[in-house]
């Protein structure tokens, strides 16, 4: 049975608790982990053996804030696939193009059904202004903003890959949460959303800081995050699979592009906001599957769409890193893709990831 990630150092780390601090308890800097995912996940029984001819696992995976300026939309071109342009000192390793766009849009739509359908966690109470940093797509602040038709919703992202049909209180900005300070006046948000960066941010601490001078006394931030490390309980990860290669990939990457990738066990969420100053600080960690394998029902289809999503374009979420940053050999790129896609879709092994959500207040009216 495999834990979370351990953190680096984390001085405030409680006994893991089922119960989420409740926004009236005293203000504390401590963040309250409520743990939910200990227990091993539990495989559906297979009974019929694998046709390892029957599905190929070779060929296409496809189965400050600024006005947009010519400078923004002079994408780079890296291995045929698009990118965010050099302009921003902020970078994504994965393309934004619409194969990889569509990926994305299907990570949110497990999230939303690993959460019965909400799109947050921290107890927010009618917000009026709300920021979504790394918007993405937008999908996430489309949705809240059609929920909350009386907040006003910014999403914001180094690129414009938006749609432009949305509802009439959301906006989107071209902005670079990397760059310090943010633009946003002080106290401008009730409630900041930020999730999936693993891999584009340096400075975490910096980030965290933004976030609490853009948030109202009172409102809430949420960093939802990953831990680019797939295991299993049973076993079925075995050392040296391609599942394995893509956390050791990551590791490897991370700091050469000094931007990490395991965000659980280097604890940047916690520990940014308590540096920051939040307070009724809650840690809430999942475990992810990929694939249809787990015998709860949920948690299945949660992980029918996780594969869907990752096998949609393997390349874009591994290109960069293989081929640029780390260098590896070409020929061997497509090979590990098949290995990959072929570890995905055999029944008997039972990969998942943790994703970790952490939401913290500002000191204000409510926090105490």
């Amino acid at each position: 049975m495999s834990s979370p990630p351990k953190a680096a150092a984390s001085p405030s780390a409680q006994p893991a608790s089922p119960k989420v601090a409740s926004p009236k308890s005293p203000a504390s800097p401590q963040a309250q982990p409520a743990e939910q995912s200990h227990v091993a996940l539990e495989a559906a029984p297979f009974e019929e053996p694998l046709d390892s001819d029957s599905d190929s696992a070779f060929g296409d995976d496809s189965n400050s804030t600024s006005s947009v300026s010519s400078s923004i939309l002079e994408y780079r071109t890296i291995q045929g696939r698009k990118y965010h342009s050099e302009r921003h000192e902020g970078q994504y390793f994965a393309p934004i193009d619409d194969r990889h766009n569509e990926s994305g849009d299907i990570a949110h739509h497990y999230l939303t059904v690993l959460l019965d359908g909400k799109l947050y966690t921290a107890p927010i109470d009618n917000p009026k202004r709300v920021l979504d940093v790394g918007t993405g797509t937008g999908i996430w602040a489309i949705d809240f903003a059609d929920e909350h038709p009386a907040a006003e919703v910014t999403g914001t992202d180094l690129s414009p890959i938006q749609p432009s049909w949305i509802p009439p209180n959301l906006r989107f900005e071209i902005d670079d949460c990397t760059k310090s300070p943010w633009t946003w006046p002080e106290g401008t948000f009730d409630y900041i959303h930020m999730r999936y960066l693993f891999g584009s941010i340096a400075d975490w601490d910096a980030l965290f800081r933004n976030a609490y001078h853009a948030c109202a006394p009172g409102g809430w931030v949420e960093s939802i995050d990953v831990e680019v490390d797939y295991v299993s309980d049973d076993g079925s990860v075995k050392p040296g699979s391609a599942m394995t290669m893509w956390g050791d990939m990551c590791r490897e990457a991370g700091p050469k592009m000094g931007r990490s990738f395991m965000l659980l066990r280097e604890n940047v969420q916690t520990t940014g906001m308590e540096k920051a100053g939040f307070v009724n600080i809650t840690v809430v960690d999942r475990k992810i599957p990929m694939g249809g394998w787990p015998l709860d029902p949920k948690l299945a289809e949660v992980g029918r769409f996780v594969q869907l999503g990752f096998e949609n374009d393997l390349e874009g979420y591994a290109s960069l890193v293989w081929n640029v940053i780390l260098g590896r050999p070409a020929d061997e790129f497509q090979v590990f893709l098949a290995k990959t896609r072929q570890e995905l879709r055999d029944p008997r092994v039972h990969p998942y990831f943790w994703v970790r959500w952490v939401y913290g207040q500002k000191p204000g009216p409510g926090s105490s």
